[in-house]
């Protein structure tokens, strides 16, 4: 292979190399806001992405713009930027998404990112749970968000969840504009704070005030389903602790019986008698007690046994359980 044909196919893998890290093989990064995506009218919201280690500049992309909406430099330790917007209206709002820049290029874009700006509608919905005021897990459930005024959208939100709000179409019913969002089955994993908006499809970002905020289960949740899992649960392990115990007080008196018989074949004397007797708890105790009577006695020997050691001492045992 002649050298200039071997530069050439060099050259080759190199630029091969170079386009494919510039298409955007670099990890996207992940995009989110704080204090959250739906924030009041001039309040202040920042939106933060994070991308790998090494990456020289970040920049942050509006929906429907041409060009970047702000660009950013790393904070230490250099895998995120801050984008600060310090007040919030109606044209801050929309879908972002953000990008980082490497030494070997350019990454994938982030996930959207919907900034939603609350208080633009003045009415404020009305948030409550159907069927009836008592949620526990396992039955469905419907959340209703209505309001007064005309709105073609309601949005649900659980706060601190990590998903998208769920969106219905309105559907005017006695004089109210509705929408019944339905969870079925109702789990732990629906369980939270949850608050509904409105809105009208020609401006979707731009929302009403909050409802009232909704925490599900609105009784006998998870302090009652916690009750009712380890009340059993405790029985049980009392249970067995008790048979353990006096699997071990049996087997301990069963050696000492062992030991004294032998010292009196050694010694060749008469038995004692030996009676260990638990009485019953006072009537302060809890009545669900358990009371146990241990007695060890010797039967008398037959004539036929003269002069030989006293039989050995018998266990008798009385459980009683109140």
């Amino acid at each position: 292979m002649t050298p200039t044909l071997t530069a050439l196919l060099c050259l080759g893998l190199s630029v091969g190399v170079r386009t494919q890290v510039q298409a955007g093989t670099l990890p996207k990064p992940t995009i989110w806001a704080e204090p959250g995506s739906v924030i009041p009218w001039w309040r202040p919201v920042t939106i933060w992405c994070q991308g790998t280690l090494g990456a020289r500049e970040f920049r942050l992309h509006k929906e429907g713009s041409q060009r970047p909406w702000d660009t950013q430099p790393p904070l230490e330790p250099g895998h995120k930027a801050k984008f600060s917007i310090p007040h919030m209206k109606e044209n801050n709002t929309g879908r972002y998404r953000c990008y980082y820049h490497s030494r070997t290029g350019w990454s994938e874009r982030s996930d959207p990112l919907v900034l939603r700006m609350s208080g633009w509608l003045r009415d404020t919905p009305s948030l409550s749970v159907q069927p009836g005021p008592t949620v526990a897990s396992g039955p469905s459930v419907t959340l209703l968000c209505q309001s007064r005024l005309y709105r073609d959208t309601f949005l649900l939100f659980k706060e601190g969840a990590a998903h998208p709000p769920l969106l219905l179409k309105s559907k005017s019913q006695g004089g109210q504009y509705r929408a019944e969002f339905s969870l079925s089955p109702v789990t732990a994993a629906h369980w939270g704070t949850y608050r509904c908006y409105s809105s009208l499809s020609s401006d979707p970002y731009l929302l009403s005030q909050p409802s009232n905020p909704l925490k599900l289960p609105v009784s006998g949740g998870a302090p009652g389903l916690g009750w009712h899992v380890n009340v059993p649960i405790t029985g049980s392990v009392a249970f067995v602790v008790i048979v353990l115990l006096l699997f071990l007080l049996i087997r301990y008196l069963c050696q000492e019986r062992r030991r004294k018989s032998d010292a009196a074949v050694n010694n060749t004397q008469p038995a004692e008698e030996v009676q260990l007797d638990h009485q019953a708890a006072p009537s302060t105790c809890p009545q669900d007690v358990t009371h146990s009577t241990l007695r060890w006695e010797t039967t008398a020997a037959p004539p036929s046994w003269s002069g030989k050691p006293p039989a050995e001492p018998t266990l008798y045992t009385t459980l009683t359980i109140h």
